[in-house]
């Protein structure tokens, strides 16, 4: 179980807590309003550090909010610092922190849960009903994001990281979270043939977490054949599939017959010589698309698991009777828990395919924010070339 969490206002005053710094801060005010602001931070509290940020990756969320100023149902009310993919260097030290020193490197695990609900005490705080995240609308006043400088952040989700990885690759510690929680929940095992919707950050994550926890044949697909391509040549799946773009303006039952005719074509390619595969033993969506939930529902075998990854439409018509009648379990992931110290362990030791080469494009500075989110919002560059992971560098 993960150590407490205090947020931001329930922090010991530290003894030089009234020093004040400025840092620059990528600020969002509306829809493709990003800003370049100065802002004060002071000196840490006597839990927090301060760190330096030297990378942040652009997620889906912060893409969603960049655009419209609110990502599903979770409407901005003021401004807000995107940005939670992160990683850094320790700059200044609260009085009550212990085990760190000036110059360590950390990731950053950027929701900070309250440590005394029902969820907390049994270790899911990941569901923790006042969780502050950074750069979520969620919390009001919003928990700022990492697109700045500086922060000051709870010592006890400040993750210590190996000189030999990199800032980049250590960023992108938090979609790895959400591929090992992902498979911790669908307890995939030795020899399971595993699918998964969707080849972005995280299905490609989810793809090789599942590889390397035994799946013996991985199939990853999307209707990017980019994407699809990358994961097959860099070892993060073991089949790919190349989805047709469906026609989704018919009726319930027509749209219902395009996705089992999805998963069909997916099971025949995850079967290759198989005669006997009933279906996947564990389906893992990563779009949130209503017609790759119904096809995960007909992709997965009698007794098998479908995984909710992705979050995409709100309000969906599933065939449900699919999952009652095979006993397949569905199950739900929001964000991760405890997985951070494992993550490291496993980026450590190189099983995963290279991090840093997710990395398509980078930037330097903040100054470059808003060119840089317009790239993530694409998946090719003017030169047509892949866009996987965009991250910005300080």
């Amino acid at each position: 179980m993960a150590p407490s969490a205090l947020a931001d206002n329930l922090h010991t005053p530290s003894t030089h807590q009234h020093k004040i710094t400025h840092v620059k801060a990528s600020v969002l005010h509306g829809p493709r309003d990003l800003r370049l602001e100065t802002r004060a931070i002071s000196e840490p509290a006597s839990t927090e550090l301060q760190i330096a940020v030297r990378s942040t990756g652009i997620c889906g969320s912060d893409v969603s909010y960049y655009k419209n100023f609110r990502n599903g149902d979770l409407q901005a009310v003021a401004p807000l610092s995107l940005g939670h993919e992160s990683s850094g260097v320790v700059v200044s030290i609260g009085d009550h922190v212990s085990g760190f020193q000036i110059g360590d490197r950390v990731a950053l695990e950027v929701g900070v849960p309250c440590d005394g609900c029902r969820a907390c005490q049994r270790g899911r705080y990941n569901l923790c009903p006042k969780m502050r995240f950074r750069s979520s609308a969620k919390s009001v006043p919003h928990y700022q994001g990492t697109l700045q400088e500086r922060i000051n952040h709870p010592a006890k989700w400040c993750h210590k990281i190996p000189s030999h990885v990199s800032f980049d690759a250590a960023a992108l510690l938090e979609p790895l979270s959400v591929a090992i929680h992902s498979v911790r929940r669908a307890a995939v095992e030795q020899g399971n043939t595993v699918v998964v919707y969707g080849a972005g950050t995280v299905g490609l994550l989810v793809a090789a977490v599942a590889k390397i926890s035994g799946a013996s044949t991985v199939l990853i697909a999307d209707v990017d054949s980019g994407r699809v391509q990358y994961g097959l040549q860099n070892g993060f799946a073991t089949k790919g599939y190349i989805v047709p773009r469906p026609r989704l303006d018919g009726d319930i039952a027509e749209n219902l017959e395009a996705a089992r005719e999805l998963a069909l074509e997916a099971i025949e390619i995850a079967a290759g010589d198989e005669d006997d595969l009933a279906g996947a033993d564990v389906t893992f969506d990563c779009t949130g698309k209503e017609i790759c939930v119904q096809a995960g529902l007909y992709t997965t075998r009698p007794g098998g698991r479908l995984v909710m990854v992705g979050m995409g439409t709100p309000i969906q018509t599933l065939p449900l009777s699919t999952a009652h009648l095979r006993e397949i379990d569905i199950l739900g992931i929001f964000r991760y828990a405890n997985t951070y110290p494992i993550g490291i362990k496993i980026l450590s030791s190189g099983v995963l395919p290279s991090l840093d080469a997710m990395v398509t494009h980078r930037f330097k500075g903040l100054q470059a924010a808003k060119e840089a989110f317009e790239l993530a919002g694409k998946t090719k560059d003017g030169e047509g070339g892949l866009v996987l992971k965009v991250v910005i560098e300080n």
